[in-house]
């Protein structure tokens, strides 16, 4: 069995296809992407050390990872199910809570990390 380098490179371009049909479509996408940046923008202001950046690093990517699977779970089942149906509803409510509670963890990270470093900065 040998690898294959060509179909490697066809599958990221299939993921970053799929990343491409949400931004800017998906408004929850949108909201984390702009929150994004500006915690990026202030890790780098505050100088937050490398430990602090690998924990944002990798809320970031979950909730976006997060809100992708989401956005696919709900595609998926207005597809299988397009009329409304009480299960259906279900399984999006239940992808959009794990999506909530990704985000809700990364925002308890972002204030051990930054709540120290404000007030600091402020007082």
């Amino acid at each position: 069995m040998h690898y294959n380098f060509k179909k490697q490179l066809r599958s990221f371009g299939y993921a970053w296809k799929g990343i491409r049909c949400c931004v800017g479509r998906e408004q929850n996408l949108s909201f984390h992407l702009i929150v994004t940046v500006c915690v990026v923008a202030a890790g780098f202001v505050l100088g937050i050390t490398p430990g602090e950046w690998t924990a944002i690093v990798i809320c970031i990517g979950v909730v976006i990872a997060a809100e992708l699977f989401n956005t696919a779970i709900e595609r998926l089942v207005d597809l299988v199910s397009p009329q409304r149906h009480p299960l259906a509803g279900q399984v999006k409510d239940i992808a959009a809570g794990a999506v909530l509670v990704c985000a809700l963890a990364a925002i308890v990270v972002g204030l051990i990390i930054f709540v120290p470093y404000l007030t600091r900065f402020f007082l």
